[in-house]
């Protein structure tokens, strides 16, 4: 672990410097959880686990030959919008005005962080200069107290005598520095380089001088909160008491807003809120972060909140995919007696079992989102029940937002797609370049980039398997101790997985293996021989034993492709079905249907069979299932809303269904989700 510089000083630098010997052996991961308090299982090192074969391992390489350069080409530039530009105009390297999203500067940062994880993985020198000459701009751009925000800045430097920081919630300063914060963490761990951390010290110090007394009228500038996640994290780092502090102190200020709405979760105090409102990306950081900080305080009041609204999220609220956010607009409270207090609410949760498949918003941001708050949920816990929900939305909303060739995007992710649309939308539903909200992109590229450190967790003498995917394990425990391990498998295509132990010493160690819930008949085998007991589905499955190199662990993960029907209060899944293969959601799209013939004509006989098969040249590589369904001619609804019920005789169709992930990648075609049952 390399030690921090001095940019602090006197008793707080000896007690940084103290405490970063203490952990010295264990390299911190995305998240440096290894002296948080409250952590049941912590993060492996950012680069003791990597990715080697499989989808993720194929993401990964994507993200590094195609994403991560092509976004910089794009960031850098200024044919859409300002990214970079804006930092070299504040900066005072480049005349001109800033222009773009006032959110653009924490998607830059959300992109610098990717690259830095990367970098970690790769140490490239390209990306590792590229990365440097970015943070010296920054650096240069920043204001002598610490403040960034180049829209201000750059109309500060022009005599706009408006121009003063938090006077407009919607220019999302909170936002933009909570990025900057955790990418400057990221970026210190995978470089050694302390440059962009000063600099996030010095925007912390900022804070809290400027909410050193909080009022209603400073809480209102808590919008999109990654603050919360990129506070703690710089408290884990330096280890300053200060920014605790000012994390607790900033969550405890949302409770002064006193005519506050849904749209933000400010309309009812944290600790008595127990379900998902409102924005999805707000409401999935703000749940986030809330974890980061139960993380190092144990405070009861954030966990009582964080399980009823969990509960309330994959009960009733979370689409089949992991993804978060129903409504492309909604009202919250909906249907409140008090119309006073009905919000408006922007990619709303909605109310429960809201969830529309051909209009379902479920913006990357907010399933990824979904995965940060349960990856801290499980931190906190152990409980594969989270890791469960990890793995669903990575597996299928997360993936879906970038297309295979690495440079074009969705924004939504819907789980239909009809060549006519009832309704006109302003987000394109094809994946595209670029778009004026600019959030998703990069954050997929930060979260591909930093996939690898889902795959384990450490607890004491003890090593998690969270993922399954192609992937090597050298970390340092604790106490420590060397653990090598490789994982050898084709998941999620194949539920066969092996773990051999490369190298371990000659104390006892436990492997914990999730076994998923879907799981209901996996089977373990250790060096050949089975295992004493059976593993339950939902639960982790422990072997403790003493280890020799070369002992391998094979799990084994049956999937049998499973018919899913929903609640039957999900009224706009009613009579339909969905296809499951493992964690892998599937999808039919008319490219795989006779022309003419769209997916609402297709219906699902109760009898069908699938069978799995996999090809290397579809798609880059995936399982579909071939099926046989059933169509029925196509119905002229023109000008009618009802008409008499009429038989209609369906006759069968061979085709096949596809991951979720990769639909829209063969040109333009209908795809649904949830098909009719016949």
């Amino acid at each position: 672990m390399r030690r921090l510089p001095n940019i602090f000083s006197g008793a707080i630098l000896a007690a940084t410097v103290l405490l970063l010997n203490r952990v010295a052996a264990v390299e911190p991961g995305v998240a440096d959880d290894r002296l948080s308090p409250d952590a049941q299982v912590r993060s492996v090192g950012l680069d003791e686990a990597r990715w080697t074969q499989g989808l993720w391992a194929e993401r990964f390489a994507l993200c590094r030959q195609r994403m991560i350069p092509a976004m910089w080409q794009l960031m850098e530039g200024t044919h859409y919008t300002q990214f970079y530009q804006n930092f070299r105009i504040a900066a005072g390297l480049e005349p001109g005005r800033h222009h773009g999203a006032p959110f653009n500067d924490g998607d830059f940062y959300k992109w610098l962080e990717g690259a830095s994880a990367m970098y970690a993985q790769t140490h490239d020198p390209r990306l590792g200069a590229t990365i440097e000459q970015i943070v010296e701009v920054i650096g240069k751009a920043q204001r002598a107290d610490g403040y960034l925000q180049t829209g201000t800045l750059i109309r500060e430097r022009d005599g706009d005598t408006n121009a003063v920081p938090f006077q407009n919630p919607n220019d999302f300063e909170m936002y933009n520095l909570g990025h900057l914060m955790t990418a400057a963490c990221v970026n210190y761990r995978a470089t050694g380089q302390t440059n962009l951390l000063a600099i996030a010290c010095k925007a912390a110090d900022f804070l809290d001088r400027t909410f050193q007394h909080p009022t209603p009228e400073l809480a209102r500038n808590l919008v999109c909160p990654s603050h919360y996640m990129g506070i703690v994290e710089l408290y884990r780092t330096t280890h300053n008491p200060r920014y605790l502090a000012l994390a607790r102190r900033l969550f405890a200020m949302r409770d002064l807003v006193t005519d506050g709405g849904d749209d933000n979760q400010d309309r009812v105090p944290f600790p008595d809120q127990d379900e998902a409102v409102g924005h999805a990306v707000r409401a999935n950081y703000l749940y986030a972060g809330a974890a980061d900080l139960f993380l190092e305080t144990g405070d009861p009041a954030l966990w009582k909140p964080l399980e009823l609204i969990w509960t309330n999220v994959v009960e009733k609220k979370m689409y089949i995919t992991g993804g978060c956010g129903a409504l492309w607009d909604g009202a919250s409270p909906d249907g409140a007696k008090d119309q006073k207090t009905i919000t408006r609410v922007h990619q709303a949760y909605g109310r429960n079992y809201q969830l529309p498949n051909l209009t379902a918003y479920c913006e990357t941001c907010a399933n990824i989102g979904n995965v940060m708050w349960n990856w801290r949920m499980f931190l906190a816990t152990g409980q594969a029940k989270f890791m469960d929900v990890v793995e669903l939305a990575l597996d299928n909303s997360v993936l879906s937002g970038g297309g295979l060739d690495g440079t074009n995007y969705f924004y939504v992710n819907p789980l239909r797609q009809l060549d006519t649309m009832p309704t006109a939308l302003r987000w394109p539903r094809t994946r595209v370049p670029f778009l004026n909200s600019f959030c998703c992109p990069p954050n997929l590229v930060r979260t591909i980039a930093e996939s690898a450190n889902y795959i384990y967790a450490k607890s004491g003498d003890t090593i998690l398997v969270n993922l399954y995917g192609g992937s090597v394990l050298d970390t340092t425990m604790a106490n420590g101790r060397k653990i090598k391990l490789t994982q050898e498998t084709d998941y999620p295509w194949n539920g066969r997985v092996r773990i051999t132990i490369n190298q371990c010493d000659e104390m006892p160690l436990a492997l914990k293996l999730r076994v998923p819930g879907w799981a209901g008949s996996a089977s373990v085998r250790i060096n050949d021989g089975p295992a004493d007991n059976s593993p339950a589905p939902g639960t982790y499955f422990e072997i403790r034993r003493t280890w020799q190199p070369g002992d391998f662990v094979d799990l084994d993960l049956p999937m049998p492709v499973e018919v899913i029907e929903a609640n039957p209060l999900v009224e706009d899944d009613l009579h339909q079905v969905a296809v499951k293969r493992g964690p892998v959601v599937y999808c039919l799209e008319s490219t795989d249907l006779p022309r003419n013939v769209g997916v609402m004509q297709i219906r699902v006989p109760t009898d069908v069979k699938f069978a799995a098969r996999y090809d290397r040249r579809l798609l880059g590589g995936v399982v579909a299932l071939d099926c046989t369904l059933r169509t029925q001619p196509a119905s002229d609804w023109d000008g009618q809303l009802y008409r008499d019920a009429t038989d209609v005789q369906a006759r069968p169709v061979k085709t096949r269904l596809i991951p979720y992930c990769v639909w829209d990648n063969r040109g333009e075609s209908e795809m649904s989700v949830w098909l009719q049952r016949q």
